[in-house]
């Protein structure tokens, strides 16, 4: 009986332990919990940079998976098994990812999404320091939307602290550089240890006093779409607002679903048809989606990349206003090297 009372005390005392961990945790959660601005300035010029009415720029966008979720990786969110990827391939992707970006330096403007500052599963590399220093002859901007001292999932090997978001380099000075929330609530305490996503927006001065709006967005992936539908309304009334004002508006970035009238003309039996689509009608006629259908833009990570078997498909893209012109659209097929997803490349001209 005495034995039988130990261990009962024990397992008692060990209960207690959790339940007390698990409180302080949410406690500390709260306490530290990332609670960002509707809107936030992140750089302003007295300076700015002056487009030509006639320019014609080019632009690339990449998620570049923190440099963590390379051809080899699988994701446990996605109905993988790993959390995260060794050290030394993290290393060797990030310092990739930068040198492709280096080589395309005469792109006007990139567009990079999850890139991390300081979170475990990246090695605590700055990844966004280590591309600016490569990009030597860009103006960078760095927009926040995952900041959490400890992510407790998987509880088996923690995710840990994660510090990452969306930047934006430019090879002219805007006039702002800004941040804007984008609507999403998992509900207690879930949001707690949850990315608070956002777009970022670049404005820049023309020579017939109009403004090219550049807008860098990393949409929701993990809800069953009325997150993402709330999202793509708030993004909605802000670029027809400025389309309106008379600017020439350009979204890009990681939408997290296809674009309407998504066709790939790379094989069928590869093709993630589960993908969400935009509404057909989400924009009025006139405005023009961007997209590469001969090369996918992202990869299943429910297991390493297999060009035979793994799902794919594009949700990297751009949207253009009625006073733009696309003049060419690629997506560069890296084979998910070093990201699950491929950069896309377009160049716009003005009307």
């Amino acid at each position: 009986m005495k034995i039988l009372k130990k261990i009962l005390t024990a397992v008692e005392i060990i209960i207690i332990v959790l339940v007390l961990g698990f409180i302080g945790l949410i406690v500390y959660a709260l306490i530290s919990d990332y609670k960002p601005e509707e809107k936030e300035t992140i750089a302003q010029s007295d300076n700015p940079s002056i487009l030509q009415d006639s320019i014609s720029i080019t632009l690339l966008t990449w998620n570049i998976g923190y440099a963590g979720l390379d051809k080899e990786m699988d994701f446990f969110y996605d109905g993988g098994t790993k959390v995260i990827t060794p050290e030394a391939n993290c290393r060797e992707n990030i310092a990739e990812i930068g040198n492709y970006l280096k080589k395309n330096d005469t792109i006007d403007f990139i567009i990079l999404q999850e890139v991390d500052r300081k979170s475990k599963r990246s090695y605590k590399i700055d990844e966004f320091a280590d591309i600016s220093e490569k990009l030597t002859g860009y103006k960078s901007f760095f927009a926040k939307n995952y900041d959490v001292f400890f992510v407790p999932m998987p509880l088996s090997n923690p995710m840990g602290k994660v510090v990452s978001g969306i930047a934006t380099f430019s090879k002219y000075t805007p006039g702002s550089s800004v941040r804007f929330s984008l609507p999403g609530d998992f509900g207690f305490p879930t949001q707690l240890f949850y990315l608070d996503r956002c777009f970022m927006v670049n404005r820049y001065k023309m020579t017939n006093s109009k403004e090219l709006v550049l807008i860098n967005t990393h949409n929701e992936a993990f809800d069953e779409g009325d997150i993402r539908r709330a999202q793509m309304e708030m993004l909605k009334g802000f670029i027809i607002n400025e389309y309106n004002s008379g600017n020439y508006i350009i979204a890009g970035g990681d939408w997290n679903q296809c674009p309407p009238g998504f066709k790939p003309a790379f094989q069928e039996n590869q093709v993630n048809t589960a993908q969400m689509v935009m509404e057909s009608d989400y924009l009025s006629t006139g405005w023009i989606y961007v997209f590469d259908p001969e090369s996918p833009s992202n990869r299943s990570v429910v297991a390493a990349y297999d060009p035979s078997t793994t799902t794919t498909t594009v949700i990297d893209f751009f949207i253009l206003s009625p006073n733009l012109e696309p003049v060419s659209v690629k997506c560069l097929n890296l084979g998910f090297e070093y990201s699950d997803h491929n950069p896309v490349i377009v160049q716009v001209k003005l009307k």
